[in-house]
């Protein structure tokens, strides 16, 4: 049975969104084991916020949710690959699609 190492990042994990069809990468967010929680039983991302040290799921303000599909665990037990359905137009606070889209040239 797979777990969640929560210890390493002072009970945070790190947590990549990928667009299950095009597989882009929409943005990084980090779980506790509440988020984790919540995001299986709703089959909606939720994330912890470290700025507001509290959880919000995904496009509650927005209607930008991201719907599971899919989940990975790495090799180390300690970072989450969440392959979702965008429901709605974008993730980016910005209005953008991912929050990748700044190039260094």
């Amino acid at each position: 049975m797979l777990k969640i190492n929560f210890t390493k990042m002072c009970g945070l994990v790190p947590v990549i969104i990928q667009e299950i069809n095009t597989k882009q990468v929409l943005m990084l967010g980090f779980m506790n084991q509440a988020a984790w929680q919540k995001t299986r039983i709703t089959k909606k991302v939720c994330f912890y916020s470290r700025t507001r040290k509290k959880l919000w799921t995904k496009g509650e303000t927005s209607g930008n949710y991201l719907l599971v599909k899919k989940i990975y665990l790495d090799c180390d037990n300690d970072t989450l690959l969440i392959l979702v359905k965008l429901a709605g137009q974008s993730v980016c606070h910005t209005g953008q699609v991912s929050c990748f889209y700044q190039k260094f040239n």
